[in-house]
């Protein structure tokens, strides 16, 4: 589809586009689930189509196109272009790109085995192992296992000479024990919530995750947890596992620093954010142990890729330095609110040809303190330990958040003793990351990906990770959902 990109481009520009740039993208799914011995669900799809971004008068214009014929493409173009100059009749401030590098390249997510050209039938038979191996626990219910591929092929073109060629390839899967009895509903997934394992990479990750062998230990907590006590109200320290804490991330820090939803610009889906473009450099986000990175060349994580849709290349980029907020997600039109010298740190995506790009979150990681899970537990003596997202809510400037955990442990004397059903904790996001007294080391850093973040209206899905090891918390509010 590259002579698309280019023609659309071509197109473009003849039609009055003082800017333009044009996405021709090739998706590919697959999505395999199964419950106990049947099979679920196989889903297939393929789209393909040409996204055509332009800018006339500083306003935008945007059209994409499934017609891929010369005719359909300068339709798309056209429209673009009219829309645009439409647009720029109500225009209150000009749009202003930073400058970015003309990048002309390629790449591509690094695997050993295209997980599209794996037979059916070995697929069903890992998920179906891993089924078996979860019912062999008296006492649970049902499992189920799951597993999806996606692959995203993109021609990048722009009126400024960039040329990229990209494939994105990732990859999830995951198993989900469930025990009910009584009225009591009890999960426990491996290797965690929402479909499991989620990263850039190919079929050897799934079967590296090995579910057969380790679905009967998550069984057997499932069914565990139908005995459990609730875990009491009080206000506790917690040590907050790595899946958990993951997510932590995501809604807490993630999305507050999305800067369109600190301009206003995004709003109608789950919010804008309680920072300000002037917090960056002087807010206190966390405790000095908080670093929080952005990094969209982490290997193997779901949110790494060569370039963002705005032609812009990965990189790493520091969000909070020693606990202070340094930076936002930013692009090319929002970096210069900021400042004149800000330049966009790449993380603009579409999630599909018919999309405009939008800020998105890639890869945000907490930076690894030192020592491992158990010298963790050790020091902190008393308090709980949380694991596994069950639910989430946060208000819409990312202030007041709840979470729900599938399990959780009483810490005492330096280790995990009895086992709660229904936990969750609350929190005020500053006050929270700010009460971060320590975190494992680099042994125990872990990249846990979220295949389903949603923004923007239409919405969008974006893929997303988060690197962390567990850490810990004081003087939290703990309870049961």
């Amino acid at each position: 589809m590259r002579e698309e990109a280019e023609t659309a481009l071509d197109e473009a520009v003849a039609a009055g586009a003082e800017y333009a740039d044009v996405r021709a993208v090739l998706d590919e799914t697959e999505s395999v689930s199964v419950q106990d011995t049947r099979v679920e669900g196989v889903e297939r799809q393929t789209s393909r189509g040409v996204g055509v971004r332009v800018l006339v008068g500083g306003s935008w214009g945007f059209a994409g196109t499934p017609r891929l014929e010369r005719r359909g493409l300068q339709a798309a173009a056209r429209t673009a272009v009219a829309l645009a100059r439409a647009s720029a009749t109500t225009q209150r401030t000009p749009v202003r790109l930073t400058p970015a590098e003309v990048m002309r390249g390629s790449w591509a997510t690094p695997h050993a085995t295209d997980p599209f050209a794996v037979d059916l039938g070995d697929k069903l038979a890992l998920l179906l192992a891993a089924t078996a191996a979860a019912r062999t626990v008296a006492g649970l219910t049902l499992a189920r296992a799951s597993f999806d591929a996606w692959r995203t092929t993109k021609w990048f073109r722009s009126s400024e000479g960039s040329a990229i060629d990209q494939t994105i390839l990732q990859v999830s899967g995951g198993v989900d024990c469930v025990a009910v009895r009584d009225g009591q509903v009890q999960s426990r997934s491996f290797p965690n919530s929402f479909r499991g394992y989620a990263g850039t990479g190919g079929w050897e990750d799934i079967t590296a995750l090995r579910l057969a062998e380790q679905a009967p230990r998550y069984a057997e907590e499932a069914v565990a947890l139908l005995s459990a006590p609730d875990l009491p109200a009080d206000v506790a320290t917690v040590v907050v596992d790595a899946n958990q804490l993951a997510l932590q991330i995501h809604e807490s820090v993630g999305h507050p620093i999305e800067l369109d939803r600190i301009l206003g610009w995004e709003a109608a889906y789950a919010g804008t954010s309680f920072l300000s473009p002037t917090d960056a450099g002087s807010l206190r986000y966390g405790s000095p142990l908080v670093n929080l990175t952005l990094d969209t060349t982490t290997p193997k994580a779901l949110g790494t890729y060569g370039y963002d849709d705005e032609g812009v290349p990965a990189g790493r980029h520091p969000l909070v330095v020693d606990g202070v907020l340094r930076d936002f997600l930013t692009s090319r039109e929002t970096a210069p609110r900021v400042s004149e010298s800000a330049r966009s740190n790449g993380t603009m995506r579409a999630d599909s040809w018919a999309t405009l790009p939008l800020i998105r979150m890639t890869n945000i990681h907490l930076e690894p303190g030192e020592g491992s899970l158990g010298e963790l537990l050790e020091d902190t003596g008393e308090g709980v330990f949380l694991t596994t997202n069950r639910s989430w809510s946060i208000d819409d400037k990312r202030v007041n958040f709840t979470f729900g955990c599938e399990a959780a442990y009483e810490i005492r004397g330096g280790r995990l003793g009895r086992l709660y059903r229904n936990p969750t904790y609350t929190g005020r996001t500053t006050e929270f990351w700010g009460s971060c007294d320590a975190i494992a080391g680099p042994g125990e850093w872990t990249v846990h990906g979220t295949p389903n973040c949603g923004k923007g209206q239409p919405p969008q899905t974006a893929r997303v990770a988060h690197g962390t090891a567990p850490a810990r918390f004081r003087n939290v509010q703990v309870g049961t959902s």
